[in-house]
């Protein structure tokens, strides 16, 4: 299998409105899988095949596809630099199939190489020889830390607020402003529905609570690329809410 050398140019395509496990066309741009089951199967595929990263001395690794490859790229302790493997996209093949034939390959270069040096870091010098070295732009494969505000979707849904909103100086008059003209809208007094009303009422309670002691959950990864972490020794998968990039990211 001779992927290891292969030229491609990066960035000229996206997988834009496609599944990020099996990459077929969603109907709409806001779904991510085109099931939940097909998401676990990647994911579950990707965690028992960790043992070639471990080998490796493997600290990061992003994994990602397009219609003509796929890409593994692994930053191992104490490198510098990123260590990418592409692999052309074989006909018919889920991403899946064509990253545990990857790994295939390069595990059975590992051990052909252990069986015969008996020595493991040079086994793991002659597979990272393999990859292209793509400069030290480590951003790529470290993934990216934001913190995002610990407050019910839906609530924000429902006074029309936006995540940035809420790294704004006079939140609290926003959240009051916000409520305020939704409340014209479903005020049963003024035309509207008495059960959206309700809701809208304990959106602006939780929210102007929120604003009075504000609290926040750290999220990791990058939108479009699952990712590994030799930490955990686990693969994770991409994370639509870091590509939300606001006034949080920098607290």
């Amino acid at each position: 299998m001779n992927f290891f050398y292969l030229q491609y140019k990066r960035g000229g395509e996206k997988n834009k409105h496609k599944c990020l496990s099996c990459g077929v066309h969603l109907r709409s741009g806001r779904q991510r899988y085109c099931t939940p089951g097909c998401r676990q199967q990647l994911k579950q595929y990707l965690n028992r095949r960790t043992g070639l990263l471990v080998a490796l001395n493997t600290r990061y690794a992003t994994f990602y596809f397009t219609d003509l490859i796929i890409v593994l790229d692994i930053l191992p302790y104490g490198a510098n630099q990123i260590f990418s493997f592409m692999l052309a996209r074989t006909p018919g093949n889920k991403p899946v199939a064509d990253f545990c034939d990857m790994f295939q390959a390069l595990g059975s270069l590992w051990w052909s190489e252990k069986n015969r040096t008996h020595k493991r870091y040079i086994a793991s010098l002659q597979v990272l020889g393999r990859a292209r070295r793509v400069g030290s732009e480590l951003s790529r494969v470290i993934p990216k830390q934001v913190m995002l505000p610990a407050v019910r979707k839906k609530d924000m849904k429902m006074l029309r607020l936006e995540i940035a909103d809420l790294g704004m100086n006079g939140l609290k008059s926003k959240i009051k402003t916000a409520y305020r003209c939704q409340a014209k809208k479903h005020h049963p007094d003024l035309g509207g529905n008495a059960a959206k009303f309700r809701n809208l009422q304990e959106a602006y309670e939780k929210m102007i609570h929120w604003a009075k002691n504000p609290s926040f959950f750290c999220l990791r990864g990058f939108p479009d690329k699952w990712h590994y972490e030799g930490s955990t020794n686990r693969w994770i998968q991409p994370a639509s809410d870091v590509a939300k990039i606001s006034a949080f990211d920098k607290l």
